[in-house]
């Protein structure tokens, strides 16, 4: 019988070079969905698994490197590898990427991941940090084109303007997004002064879409970063590992700008409710103030009074002591000569007329003697 390659017999590594030469040639790359079975990991490196249906079966060989979610038997997956005849093993496809298909796949690898994580202790809510009350830095990882991303910044800078944005471009959906958001997390790890907050976000999308939130390297980066972290994915029913390790899980890009800073208009609001209070209380204060002022006054005043009646009435005992006429009704009499008054006896001689003024009148007398004491 004549082969298509003449009759020169082929050794078997001739053929299994020729054979892959036509896999490489013909089937450089395939994509293959099928059920899982018997799945197996020998010496935590290389990993066993075949494909099938109802009619066939195709092995499969990997390392553990490319398992981003847990696997078990029954479970549909889709694999993308390379058809390689191996010189001692026969046929099989070489794995490059791997991952859970169909809703209950993608749920089973989630619940098996979430179980594991969460017997870490890697959801613990007594390790999860509070935010600050207004960031001054935000480092955001989002993709550039993703509406996510231009939902979080719109309502960033309505409800608080003048925060600084560092800008983290990276896939959020495919192979290659969970590489991409742990080297963006550890990006913002690595800066000599750390962003006061971090924000991952990604808008809706079916459970197959968000499958990158729900690695466990990315739920570790999640729980690994320095700065308090918070975590938008999908929609509000949405709930992925990577919400569940962040120090605050945010129902959407919206509501996660919404919980990273306050609404600027609800502070001024709050604000001039207390300025109201605060003015009302300094009013009160001075009307208390200005009534006790008042009334010190008032006693003041009364004190004042009554200390000055009592120096008035010592003035007034000692003008009596002094007046002239208190005297003369006691019997004395002032005696003047031509209008002065003497006060001594050497201010008169005999035969001077003097004036005696006494208190009901005056009399004119001269003088006969003058005897000095």
């Amino acid at each position: 019988m004549d082969s298509f390659l003449g009759d020169t017999p082929l050794t078997p590594s001739e053929f299994v070079a020729l054979a892959n030469q036509v896999f490489e040639t013909a089937f450089p790359l395939v994509i293959i969905e099928g059920e899982l079975s018997e799945f197996k990991i020998s010496k935590d490196r290389w990993v066993f698994l075949k494909l099938k249906d109802k009619e066939s079966v195709v092995d499969f060989f990997g390392t553990v490197y490319h398992l981003k979610h847990p696997l078990e038997d029954g479970m549909m997956v889709r694999i993308v590898g390379r058809p390689k005849l191996s010189p001692r093993y026969g046929f099989s496809v070489n794995i490059e990427q791997i991952a859970p298909v169909g809703e209950g796949a993608i749920r089973r690898a989630f619940d098996l991941l979430k179980a594991k994580l969460d017997k870490e202790g890697l959801f613990d809510e007594a390790k999860k940090r509070s935010l600050p009350v207004i960031p001054k830095t935000i480092g955001l990882i989002s993709s550039q084109a993703a509406a996510g991303a231009t939902d979080f910044l719109t309502i960033l800078k309505q409800r608080w303007g003048g925060v600084e944005v560092k800008f983290a471009s990276v896939q959020v959906q495919g192979e290659a997004a969970p590489e991409q958001i742990v080297g963006a997390i550890n990006y913002f790890n690595g800066l000599p002064v750390p962003v006061d907050v971090l924000v991952l976000v990604r808008g809706g999308g079916s459970l197959e879409d968000l499958l990158a939130f729900n690695t466990e390297i990315v739920a570790r980066a999640v729980r690994s970063s320095l700065s308090p972290i918070v975590v938008g994915v999908g929609h509000e029913d949405d709930v992925s590992l990577a919400d569940l390790a962040a120090d605050v899980r945010a129902a959407t890009p919206t509501h996660a700008a919404s919980l990273v800073v306050p609404d600027k208009s609800e502070i001024l609001a709050r604000l001039e409710v207390i300025r109201g209070r605060l003015a009302s209380h300094v009013e009160n204060q001075i009307t208390g103030l200005s009534g006790r002022l008042k009334i010190s006054l008032v006693e003041q005043m009364h004190s004042a009074l009554s200390m000055f009646e009592q120096k008035a009435l010592g003035y007034k005992r000692s003008l009596r002591a002094y007046d002239p006429q208190a005297a003369l009704r006691r019997g004395y009499s002032v005696i003047s000569l031509s209008g002065k008054v003497i006060a001594s006896t050497a201010g008169v001689k005999p035969g001077d007329t003097i004036e005696a003024r006494l208190s009901d009148g005056q009399i004119d007398a001269e003088v006969l003697d003058v005897r000095p004491s």
